[in-house]
């Protein structure tokens, strides 16, 4: 029984496996009507435990790099690729990318943001239709279409990169930045650089 009601996934059991490995289905947080998107790849151990996408180590990461971009989490939509946690943290498997690629399709349709920042390989790959290395393409923003419709993709290293490899920091908080500027957020008035003290 799969079932989406709005922006939220209430009951699917497409994956035998996720459906055993999660404790709750993972939908998407942040307004229905945002103009940037960031799609991670699927819950980890706490994301499953509380609900919400990137609210662990990698979501603060996220949080300190929307803030000095002049945004807070509340402005924009996080969501994942997969919304079951998938056993051990193990990637999600092509199959099940395509189980629940409907239910982003409809998400980002019912948001039709301005900007889709994919955060790490897996979503740039999925999103992308593509191989993509994502330490060489982060910063780049890609035409392309979703479920045919022309969107505007951002390519950024995972929030989690910037911890187990510091010189992603700044390619992180830059990436960050441009979407801020893409998505027509206001330039913050203090004056304070838009990159923070990396």
């Amino acid at each position: 029984m799969e079932q989406m009601d709005g922006l939220t996934v209430t009951a699917c059991e497409r994956c035998a496996e996720l459906c055993e490995s999660r404790s709750r289905i993972v939908s998407g947080v942040g307004p229905e009507d945002a103009d940037l998107v960031f799609v991670g790849e699927a819950p980890g151990a706490t994301e499953d435990e509380r609900g919400e996408p990137f609210v662990g180590r990698s979501g603060d990461v996220l949080d300190d790099a929307l803030r000095d971009a002049g945004l807070a989490r509340a402005d924009v939509r996080i969501t994942n690729c997969v919304r079951c946690r998938p056993p051990d943290n193990r990637d999600p498997a092509d199959d099940e990318l395509e189980n629940c690629r409907e239910y982003l399709e409809r998400e980002l349709d019912l948001l039709d943001p301005e900007v889709i920042v994919t955060l790490g390989k897996v979503p740039s790959e999925h999103l992308l239709e593509r191989s993509v290395g994502v330490t060489n393409e982060a910063g780049s923003v890609v035409e392309t279409r979703v479920a045919g419709t022309p969107r505007r993709v951002l390519i950024s290293v995972h929030p989690a990169a910037t911890l187990y490899d510091p010189s992603q920091r700044e390619t992180f908080a830059e990436t960050i930045a441009t979407a801020a500027d893409l998505a027509g957020a206001a330039e913050s008035g203090d004056g304070q650089a838009r990159l923070g003290d990396f």
